[in-house]
């Protein structure tokens, strides 16, 4: 049989511009391997560095971190290479960056397949691709894009070419911390946490102690498969043992948020953490029709109108995949907004109507004093603002890169609550997946901070028509 020959060990990474507008920072991603960047993408990434989109700002971090490290470096010596370390922000961020930095400086010769025009960007990096794999045969030569009908081309021309992998939260989105755990029917035998139960507050606590311990986080919702009845969250970890907390049961006639009932166990466990004030960041994934929407802007109102928590609710969202500006709209912010906003201006109307108690003004007021209370805000404009005794809610968060979710999550002041709410099975972003979101990287990184809490919600309780739509159609 004909072997393979083995590759060869020495790395070239062509990084696609998609990369640097993605990532800033990608340039000291790469360890101990040597990164190259095409003339045209730097073309490309000069035309993108106008505006106040993260795109424009991450190109123009971009260019200053090339600009610091090619200063005072003449055209040889960047020709045979800048070494990344040069920079202090290269050891700070990674300190095994330990390659070089090529810039191409001379034309490139390789003959593309007569179908490809040269002048087109897309082709032009994967002709210098192709032109580096024939000067350099001691060297893999790789392409690094996160757009995939390039990764396509470069294929059928035998070039390698891979994802920007360095963002991936997981390497399978179904490994995606869920919030939830079910127990085994023979939980309290193994654990007895039924002989050692309080009460404190009007709330009932369990403690309970265990190898299933060693699987939970904190605020993770625990339940007993079947009719049962116990829905607890764990409350306080320590080695083998871990405290539960009894779940309020929103299901019940006389316990709802703001006209709000849960329907089934997710629910109710979302509504459980979205009225815990020891809970300041709240995620929720879910298809449509599951109530993520409703259910946060519910608790929302009541904590807002009902028991003054918070000064005013502010709801926000990725305006279009890649986060053009809104000034092209006419009208104010929220005007302009407003396109963006219909599923949660929808669900506002829904709860307005929901309100049967005319002995209180809250529940009496209308559609348009709600809304006075309600202010719709666009994300390109949340950098430098810091929101103080907000319930804020971002809805299509699956949407934004990690950088994004840091951006808006550090916005919040004291007294602040987050939630956001995404379906990743829904991303419109191009250059995003299931493992890259910037949802499935806070979902990651915050479940084990005790004031964070993650629900996933599975059935829909949208209508009969719907669910019968998502089965079959």
């Amino acid at each position: 049989m004909p072997t393979t020959a083995p590759l060869p060990e020495k790395k070239l990474f062509v990084l696609d511009t998609n990369v640097l507008m993605h990532d800033p920072t990608a340039i000291f991603r790469f360890k101990e391997h040597d990164i190259y960047i095409p003339m045209v993408v730097l073309e490309e990434l000069d035309k993108a560095k106008k505006g106040l989109s993260e795109l424009s700002r991450n190109v123009r971090q971009v260019s200053r971190f090339l600009d610091e490290l090619i200063q005072h470096m003449d055209l040889a010596a960047i020709a045979d290479g800048i070494p990344l370390l040069r920079l202090e922000y290269a050891a700070r961020i990674d300190g095994s960056s330990t390659g070089r930095l090529f810039l191409q400086v001379r034309r490139l010769e390789s003959p593309l397949p007569a179908g490809l025009a040269g002048e087109m960007p897309d082709n032009s990096i994967l002709g210098a691709a192709l032109a580096l794999a024939q000067e350099l045969p001691d060297t893999q030569v790789i392409l690094v894009s996160k757009d995939i009908n390039l990764r396509i081309k470069a294929a059928m021309l035998a070039i390698r070419a891979e994802d920007y992998h360095n963002d991936q939260v997981l390497d399978d989105i179904n490994l995606l911390y869920s919030g939830m755990q079910e127990l085994p029917q023979d939980f309290w035998h193994g654990h007895g946490g039924k002989n050692d139960t309080w009460q404190a507050d009007n709330r009932r606590y369990y403690r309970v102690r265990g190898p299933l311990v060693a699987q939970w986080s904190p605020c993770t919702c625990v339940y007993l498969p079947g009719d049962t009845g116990f829905e607890a969250m764990v409350r306080q970890l320590e080695g083998d043992s871990a405290v539960l907390e009894l779940a309020r049961n929103f299901r019940e006639e006389g316990l709802s948020v703001w006209g709000v009932h849960a329907r089934n166990r997710e629910q109710n466990f979302a509504l459980n953490v979205l009225t815990d004030p020891d809970i300041d960041f709240v995620t929720l994934l879910g298809s449509a029709g599951t109530g993520k929407t409703l259910l946060a802007l519910a608790v929302g109102l009541a904590a807002t109108l009902d028991e003054k928590k918070y000064r005013e609710i502010i709801m926000t969202r990725e305006t279009i995949p890649l986060g053009e500006d809104i000034g092209f709209l006419p009208g104010t912010e929220e005007e302009k907004m407003a396109p963006w906003m219909g599923a949660l201006l929808d669900n506002l109307e829904l709860l307005a109507s929901r309100e049967e108690n005319p002995g209180s003004w809250e529940k009496a007021v209308t559609q348009d004093v709600l809304l006075k209370r309600v202010k719709v805000r666009s994300l390109n404009f949340m950098r430098g603002r810091t929101f103080l005794n907000r319930y804020i809610i971002l809805d299509e968060a699956q949407n934004l890169t990690p950088k994004q979710m840091k951006t808006l999550i550090t916005r919040a002041g004291p007294g602040s609550k987050i939630v956001c709410i995404g379906n990743i099975g829904q991303i419109d972003s191009p250059y995003l997946t299931g493992t890259t979101s910037g949802l499935t990287y806070a979902v990651d990184r915050f479940k084990a901070w005790p004031h964070a809490a993650h629900i996933t919600l599975q059935r829909g309780e949208r209508s009969r028509l719907a669910d019968y739509a998502s089965e079959h159609l």
